[in-house]
């Protein structure tokens, strides 16, 4: 049982919460709204999830990296926290362009030098 890959998950969804807060891209500008769709996505994902492993397309596989806790058959802990890091890297991708697409002193699409 190890928990790298866990951590490193962690670590990733640390990283993602510094530059929401520092940029003001997703939770800090609307808390409320973030969550319920960093929910909706989260419950989506998981859905699929469940789908695939009733289908029999997704296996949780070994790895030596991995807690060996399993939330659900074929649902390792990691999965959760996976999940929630691509739903939230999204928002933060999403925002954080949409903020460098409308900065100030961007030139327009016809500008010209």
């Amino acid at each position: 049982m190890s928990v790298v890959y866990l951590a490193c998950l962690l670590v990733a969804l640390g990283a993602m919460v510094l530059l929401d807060a520092r940029f003001r891209l997703v939770f800090w500008r609307h808390a409320r709204r973030a969550s319920i769709v960093l929910a909706l996505g989260l419950v989506f994902f998981l859905a699929w999830d469940a789908a695939g492993i009733a289908l029999g397309v997704f296996a949780r596989g070994g790895s030596r990296f991995m807690t060996g806790v399993v939330l659900a058959p074929e649902f390792p802990l990691e999965e959760l926290f996976f999940l929630v890091f691509l739903c939230y890297l999204t928002l933060v991708l999403l925002f954080g362009g949409r903020a460098l697409l409308d900065r100030p002193g961007r030139r327009g699409r016809g500008s010209r030098g």
